[in-house]
């Protein structure tokens, strides 16, 4: 298909429009802004941003508005950090007939459907995204294209591709991968050298791995001490997926900076991952009824729904206990965030299912922003709206403190001064139309 000059301009005043947003002072005024760190609201509040950081928060008294800055009007709404998701799969493939639809799926087609995902998870609220294990280093592709400004999206942490194991969760039968301490060492080296900002093992069954038990520990303690020795020598942490407490103990001993999904952790390994300072990626709404419709559609098999079923009771329960020790929670869904489940969205339900059990609001909003940039030690460039982090700003019509369910009225998204998604067009600037005229 040919472009017309109508279609050259309209891309033209497009980057003339977003590169003249970020350049600019922009004011967001009169919403209530949250403090995910106190849980403390300074309502008719003024966010001043210089570019694509916050240079200035405080009441209208307190802030200077420069003459020429741009004004967004957000009066009424709570605003809040851009949402973070520490556990997606923008190329998932569930068993199923995504399966076969996709089966022989190209390199581009790939990294399309991935740009596809991430530009959806944008809209839903979502700025910052931990990739842990995607194919084919499409993953590292992206987040390299969404930095140049080339794509839109998230900011992304990615693992590159995960470290299997033969006959481990999501491998080929019948296909070798890398065994023993040396062989996982140079596995982990190699997405570390391509750039990969965290490591992914598997470490025990799963439920997308048909035949054995969920709670099997599959990779040997001098395995995982291997692949944690090696990652941390270069300053790159380690995720592992477990859904067993014995692997788990493995992984906490040796240093395992995160724990996905944990299915089936008991009491004494939470005590050991609070003690230890471990994190926990729940992703509880796989295995909740709230996503069974989901699955249903994408024609899961029998196996596959039975063992999700057959796991949900006790993933409950491993999350529920984790709350009560208060053990490190990141927020993270797994399945795509942006995702329609039960009224709302994937995301959106994993925060409610946290306060279902046993979350305050304020911790469930926290383990979506400030808790999640601490896990990535980010937490000085994102996770809060402080002077000097990246204005990635949400916007709500309720008060997420109050109910959690606040959270499924988004309707403005902004990911460093850069306004992507704007429901009531607050941002519409006749200021800065004019200034592009003369």
């Amino acid at each position: 298909m040919m472009l017309t000059l109508r279609d050259g301009l309209t891309a033209v005043l497009f980057c003339m429009l977003s590169v003249n947003a970020s350049a600019q002072v922009t004011a967001l005024l009169g919403g209530h802004l949250v403090d995910v760190e106190s849980g403390a609201v300074q309502r008719d509040a003024v966010i001043l941003l210089d570019g694509e950081r916050i240079s200035d928060v405080g009441s209208r008294a307190e802030v200077a508005i420069p003459a020429d800055a741009r004004l967004i009007d957000v009066s009424g709404r709570w605003l809040i950090p851009g949402l973070m998701n520490m556990h997606v799969h923008p190329g998932l493939v569930l068993p199923g007939k995504l399966t076969a639809e996709l089966a022989g799926e190209t390199d581009a087609a790939l990294a399309l459907r991935m740009a596809n995902a991430v530009r959806g998870m944008l809209q839903a609220g979502i700025t910052t995204i931990r990739i842990p294990g995607e194919k084919r280093h499409a993953d590292l592709a992206l987040d390299r294209s969404i930095r140049k400004g080339e794509s839109a999206g998230p900011r992304i942490y990615s693992a590159g591709e995960p470290v299997l194991i033969t006959g481990g969760h999501r491998t080929e039968p019948g296909t070798t991968y890398a065994d023993g301490p040396y062989e996982l060492i140079k596995t982990a080296r190699q997405q570390v050298s391509l750039g990969a900002s965290w490591i992914k093992i598997l470490i025990s069954g799963g439920i997308a791995t048909e035949g054995g038990d969920i709670a099997d520990a599959l990779m040997t303690p001098e395995e995982i001490n291997a692949v944690v020795d090696a990652a941390h020598r270069f300053g790159v942490k380690v995720s592992a997926h477990s859904g067993s407490s014995a692997a788990t103990s493995l992984a906490v001993d040796a240093g395992v900076d995160s724990i996905e999904h944990g299915y089936v952790l008991d009491r004494d390994v939470l005590v050991k991952m609070k003690r230890a300072g471990t994190w926990l990626v729940p992703t509880i709404v796989v295995s909740q009824s709230a996503t069974t419709p989901f699955f249903e559609r994408i024609g899961s098999p029998p196996w596959y729904m039975q063992r999700r079923e057959s796991v949900g009771r006790q993933h409950w329960e491993a999350l529920r206990m984790a709350i009560e020790e208060g053990v490190n929670i990141a927020l993270g869904t797994d399945g795509l965030p942006q995702e329609p489940s039960d009224g709302t969205t994937w995301m959106v339900r994993e925060a409610e299912y946290y306060v279902d059990a046993g979350m305050t609001p304020l911790q469930s909003l926290q383990s979506a922003t400030i808790q999640t940039a601490r896990m990535l030690d980010a937490e000085d460039e994102i996770g809060s709206l402080k002077p000097g982090k990246y204005a990635d700003i949400v916007a709500v019509a309720a008060n997420p403190l109050n109910d959690i369910s606040a959270l499924r009225t988004i309707d403005f998204v902004m990911k460093g001064g850069v306004v992507y998604r704007d429901d009531a067009q607050l941002a519409t600037s006749d200021r800065r139309i004019n200034a592009l005229s003369r």
